[in-house]
């Protein structure tokens, strides 16, 4: 290989590994009929004035399987808290009692669950197309250094290696589409 043009692989897999990471925090977000915490990290609370994850502002437990309790630590916050949850696309509705919301999670129907699959597999997609993208960026850097005088030999060997790299990436998303497909799926 060439010594004085290298292509950065480790840059190349790092970032394809952070569209793996937003595809398994998205699927999180995704309910399967049990209850878990993190369904409801993507939730945003008008907070004073600005956007504000749920998590800092208020205590989330699960102390059974069909249960989420929130405790919000600022009573003014309890509503705008409780609206939060009821607008962001969860089909929850809280009950109050005091500051503390608590969020039944209803079993999944049929239908429910196909759509929450179907959502699952656009999310794949999209980390799909991100790690995609960070083919064509390394096939770039390829080209730039084949214009800088890479050899034919040296630019084949790197290309393998960065079609590789994709490919254990796209083939990890796949896994995560149908391992987390199923758990939905599952009664």
């Amino acid at each position: 290989m060439s010594e004085d043009i290298d292509i950065d692989t480790d840059a190349l897999a790092k970032r394809m590994d952070g569209a793996l990471n937003a595809l398994r925090t998205e699927f999180a977000s995704l309910r399967t009929g049990r209850a878990s915490a993190s369904m409801l990290e993507p939730v945003m609370v008008e907070a004073y004035g600005s956007p504000t994850p749920i998590n800092q502002c208020a205590t989330i437990n699960v102390p059974e399987p069909r249960m989420v309790l929130v405790n919000v630590w600022d009573k003014s916050l309890v509503n705008a808290v409780d609206k939060a949850i009821r607008n962001s696309g969860l089909g929850i509705n809280p009950q109050m009692d005091g500051t503390i919301l608590r969020l039944p999670i209803p079993e999944l129907n049929e239908e429910r669950r196909r759509e929450l699959a179907k959502v699952a597999g656009q999310y794949a997609e999209n980390a799909r197309i991100s790690v995609r993208n960070v083919r064509r960026d390394g096939m770039d850097q390829l080209k730039k250094a084949k214009a800088d005088g890479m050899g034919e030999d040296d630019q084949k060997i790197w290309e393998d290696e960065i079609q590789e790299l994709t490919d254990s990436a796209i083939k990890r998303v796949d896994d995560a589409l149908e391992n987390k497909q199923t758990e939905i799926m599952q009664v």
